[in-house]
C-alpha cells in the first residue's frame, strides 16, 4: 500500500471512530441532558401526552388538562385565572413557570419519585399515565375577598391559619391570565410571554413571598415589642419618652413622628399606649435601649432570614446585620433597610396568635393519585418558639387595643375581638409611602392571621396610612373567614 493510500485509510478509519463516540457520547452518556432540555421537541410533545394533574381549591379545580385533536394531546386551562394565577402559575410548550406548576412540576407531570408504583401499575394495567392532583389549603372567599379588597392596586396579602400554618389566602396584584401563555399558537404564546416580562407592572412577580421586599413600616413595631418585652425589663406599662421628635446620636438628624406631634401630652407613653398610636419616637428609643443584636434575634426567631418553601421559594426578609444607634432607631419602626414579605408579616402575625409559635406555612394540603388515593397529606410543623405564651398574650392584648382605640380602628369587626397594628413604609423622598396592616381574629382563639400591603397607599392619595387603606382589605378577609 503506497503512502497517500495508507494516509486516506487512517483517516477514514479516525473520522469512523470519532462517529461512533459522539454517537455513544449522545445515545448514553448524554442522553438524559438531551431528554431534559427545555427546547427538546419530542420531550416535550411526551410530557403533553400525558394528562397533567388538576389544582384544586376546595372541591374545584382551577388548573386542569383537557384533551385536544392536535399534536399535544392536551391543553392546560386556568379557571378563574387572574385569582389564583400566582398560586398556579403557567403550564405552556415553553415549560413550566412560577406557582405550584413549577414547583411541584414532577408530581403534575407524574415524573416524582413519589408516583413510581403508580406508574408500574399503569404500565402492567394499561392504564393511561396520568400526574397527581394537588389540593391546596386555600379558602376561596378569603382568596377572593383579599383580591377583591386590593382592587386596581398593587400590592399583595396572605392570610394563614396560625395554629397549622396553612395558607388560606395568597393574592398578589397586579395579576394576569396564564391560560393567554399555555396555549397551542406557539408565536401566540410567545408574544403574550414577553408582554409579561416586559410589562411595568411586573404582572409575573408574586409580591406576597418575593419580589423587590418591602420596608414594613410600624407594623415592624410588634417585633420590637416583642423583643423588648422578651428581655424581662419592660411590660406593657412601662414608661418611654414619647416627644415630637428624637434625638439621633452621631448625626443632626431627628426621628419624627408621623403627624409631627408629642405622642401625649407629657411627652410620655407606657408601651402599650406607644403601640397604639404608633410611636415613632418611643420605638425609635426602644430599639437603641434593647440594641441591635437582641432586635434581630426576635426576628430570625420569628421567621427572618429564613428561605421557607411554601412550596415556592419565599424569599428572605432581612434585618441589617450592621447597625450605628441612628440606623438601629430607623430599623426599630420598620424604616431604613429592614425588607420584608407580606408572608413574612403574616408569620409574625401569626406567631402572636399562636401563643408564640410560629408554624411552617404551606400551601399543598395533600397530594392525591389518579386512582383517587391519597398519596401524602401536610402535617402542621413547628417552626419556632418566637415568643414565650406569656410575651405573646401581652402582644395580643396590646394588638387588640390598637383596633380598638388606636389606629386600626378600620379592622373592628362587630361582636368579634381583633387583634392588628397599622403601618405606613416610607421608600423614596417624593413617593408615597405603603400602606400596611397585620392582624388576627378572634383574639381569644385565633382562626386567621393576615398581612395585606399596598404599595404606594393605593388610590388613597395623601390620605395614605395603613389604618385608612390596608386595615379595611384585611377586615374583609378576616370576616370571609369567620363567616364560613
Amino acid at each position: 500500500m503506497n503512502t497517500p493510500v495508507r494516509r486516506l485509510s487512517f483517516l477514514v478509519a479516525a473520522l469512523f471512530a470519532a462517529l461512533l463516540v459522539s454517537t455513544t457520547l449522545i445515545q448514553y452518556v448524554f442522553a438524559s441532558d438531551l431528554n431534559g432540555r427545555p427546547d427538546n421537541r419530542r420531550t416535550l410533545l411526551a410530557t403533553y401526552a400525558r394528562e397533567r394533574g388538576e389544582i384544586l381549591v376546595g372541591q374545584n379545580p382551577v388548573a386542569k388538562s383537557v384533551p385536544t385533536d392536535d399534536e399535544f394531546k392536551f391543553q392546560r386551562t386556568y379557571d378563574d385565572p387572574e385569582l389564583y394565577a400566582h398560586i398556579t402559575g403557567f403550564y405552556s410548550f415553553f415549560g413550566a413557570v412560577g406557582g405550584l406548576e413549577q414547583s411541584e412540576n414532577s408530581l403534575l407531570s407524574g415524573a416524582s419519585d413519589k408516583l413510581f408504583y403508580r406508574r408500574v401499575s399503569d404500565l402492567f394495567t394499561g392504564r393511561r399515565p396520568s400526574g397527581a392532583t394537588l389540593e391546596t389549603t386555600l379558602d376561596p372567599a378569603v382568596q377572593k375577598a383579599a383580591s377583591d379588597g386590593l382592587g386596581d392596586a398593587k400590592g399583595a396579602a396572605v392570610a394563614l391559619d396560625p395554629k397549622t400554618g396553612a395558607i388560606l389566602a395568597m393574592v398578589s396584584h397586579p395579576s394576569f391570565d396564564p391560560n393567554t401563555v399555555a396555549g397551542h399558537d406557539l408565536g401566540t404564546v410567545d408574544k403574550n410571554y414577553q408582554a409579561l416580562t416586559k410589562a411595568t407592572d411586573r404582572p409575573l412577580v408574586n409580591r406576597a413571598i418575593g419580589g423587590d421586599l418591602y420596608p414594613p413600616g410600624s407594623v415592624f413595631k410588634v417585633v420590637t415589642a416583642a423583643a423588648a418585652l422578651s428581655t424581662g425589663d419592660y411590660t406593657a406599662d412601662s414608661e418611654l419618652p414619647g416627644p415630637a421628635e428624637l434625638d439621633l446620636p452621631l448625626t443632626n438628624a431627628t426621628l419624627p413622628n408621623h403627624d409631627g406631634g408629642a405622642c401625649s401630652p407629657s411627652g410620655k407613653v407606657s408601651l402599650e399606649q406607644a403601640l397604639v398610636v404608633s410611636c415613632n419616637t418611643a420605638f425609635g428609643d426602644l430599639g437603641m435601649k434593647i440594641g441591635a443584636d437582641t432586635l434581630r434575634e426576635q426576628a430570625a426567631k420569628f421567621g427572618f432570614g429564613d428561605a421557607p418553601s411554601v412550596p415556592m421559594r419565599v424569599t428572605p426578609s432581612s434585618v441589617p446585620a450592621e447597625l450605628d444607634e441612628p440606623q438601629l432607631a430607623q430599623s426599630a419602626i420598620g424604616q431604613y433597610d429592614v425588607r420584608v414579605t407580606p408572608m413574612q408579616m403574616a408569620m409574625v402575625a401569626a406567631g402572636v396568635a399562636n401563643k408564640g409559635v410560629v408554624m411552617q406555612p404551606y400551601l399543598v394540603q395533600s397530594v392525591i393519585g389518579s386512582d383517587l388515593s391519597v398519596i401524602e397529606t401536610a402535617e402542621p410543623t413547628e417552626l419556632s418558639e418566637a415568643v414565650t405564651p406569656e410575651v405573646a398574650s401581652t402582644l395580643t392584648d396590646m394588638m387588640v387595643a390598637v383596633v380598638d382605640d388606636g389606629t386600626g380602628r378600620r379592622a373592628q369587626i362587630s361582636g368579634t375581638k381583633v387583634a392588628g397594628k397599622t403601618g405606613t413604609a416610607e421608600h423614596g423622598k417624593g413617593r408615597r409611602a405603603h400602606a400596611w396592616f397585620i392582624s388576627f381574629a378572634p383574639a381569644d382563639d385565633p382562626k386567621i392571621a393576615v398581612a395585606v400591603v399596598v404599595e404606594d397607599g393605593g388610590t388613597a392619595g395623601s390620605e395614605t396610612s395603613g389604618g385608612a387603606v390596608a386595615a379595611p382589605i384585611a377586615k374583609q378577609m378576616m370576616e370571609a373567614r369567620l363567616n364560613r
